[in-house]
């Protein structure tokens, strides 16, 4: 089993994305993405006859412990078999789509989602990487085969939205802001009405929001409930209307504060699946960090304190990718979205 960090960690702190470090992260996701045990499943028992393992109810996605890890970790080796197509990892990795994207297996995918009591399967957080992956395919051979069930996710979130009246910040899966973030890609791409929508519910939830304290980290947390919300509207909103809105939601930011969100989160247990988490929120403020700074000026000392503060909190977690599965089986894509933002 791979420990800490793949190797060229610190190339890809100071770099982005290498590489020798995009092999790495093949490697532990090729480790665990077809490992059906140890699993946690989110399953309704509507009868004996339900009770059945994860790779016969999820024929696709049935490894990386949970479903919605296995799906960001397709997603993970997809974009880096686009960045990188003469990876040494890239054969196995067409041999795994090709396996997996063929006959009756999406299909069945498919029905687990229609079965009753799996409305709420998965919502946000699953939906949102389930589109998130169908926008990453979608110009290559496994996209048509995955497109049936992306259609059948983004009709859920046509009906959801527009029932959820509230947002949930949290910085865990039930995050509103990510689910918004995630689903974008693949809206804007395909479906110009969930696009209208996720614009509307973005406002609706956050629009009004000002002064942002950032009560964070949580002890679970794996998402900024803060950055997140900052992500999201940045890439709902045009620019000429992002701008003012984050003055008015972090309008100290400039000053270093809150100042919680440029502190890396401490990971006592690594070995705990939910403390684990804060490695998640490090490598996801580094991410929210990055794309935040590109929008301002060399000149903003926004940008400074933006790119530090990404700095730290990849430098924090970025050694400890591997070496424990309930860190293992999900954070490199995490570092993914660091190193790409």
């Amino acid at each position: 089993m791979p420990r800490g960090a793949p190797r060229g960690a610190a190339d890809a702190a100071a770099e982005g994305l290498t590489e020798a470090f995009a092999e790495g992260l093949a490697g532990i996701a090729l480790g665990h993405v077809t490992r059906e045990y140890p699993n946690k499943l989110d399953h309704v028992l509507a009868g004996p006859g339900d009770l059945r393992g994860p790779r016969d109810l999820h024929p696709v996605f049935f490894g990386s412990f949970d479903w919605h890890s296995c799906v960001h970790a397709h997603w993970l080796l997809a974009r880096l078999l686009r960045r990188f197509p003469g990876l040494p990892a890239a054969p196995a990795i067409r041999a795994l789509f090709d396996g997996l994207y063929a006959g009756e297996a999406i299909a069945a995918e498919r029905a687990y989602f229609a079965r009753p009591g799996a409305g709420g399967f998965e919502r946000p957080y699953g939906w949102a990487w389930l589109l998130a992956l169908a926008a990453e395919l979608a110009d290559r051979p496994w996209g048509a085969a995955l497109a049936p069930l992306a259609g059948d996710v983004a009709e859920r979130f046509r009906v959801w939205l527009p029932r959820a009246t509230y947002p949930v910040r949290a910085g865990t899966h039930a995050s509103s802001a990510f689910a918004l973030a995630m689903a974008m890609p693949h809206a804007a791409a395909q479906d110009p009405a969930l696009l209208r929508l996720l614009r509307e519910r973005a406002l609706a939830w956050y629009g009004a929001d000002a002064d942002c304290q950032a009560w964070e980290p949580g002890g679970e947390d794996f998402l900024s409930p803060a950055l997140m919300e900052a992500e999201a509207m940045r890439r709902l909103l045009p620019a000429a209307v992002f701008a003012p809105w984050l003055d008015r939601f972090l309008p100290r930011l400039a000053a270093g504060e809150p100042a919680t969100l440029f502190t890396p989160a401490v990971v006592s247990d690594r070995t705990d699946g939910r403390i684990v988490h804060l490695d998640g929120l490090n490598l996801s403020r580094a991410w929210c960090w990055r794309a935040l700074a590109g929008g301002w000026g060399p000149g903003d000392p926004r940008r400074a304190r933006a790119e530090a503060a990404a700095a730290r909190h990849l430098a924090a977690s970025l050694p400890h990718l591997a070496g424990h599965y309930m860190g293992e089986h999900w954070l490199a894509s995490f570092a993914l979205l660091a190193l790409e933002a």
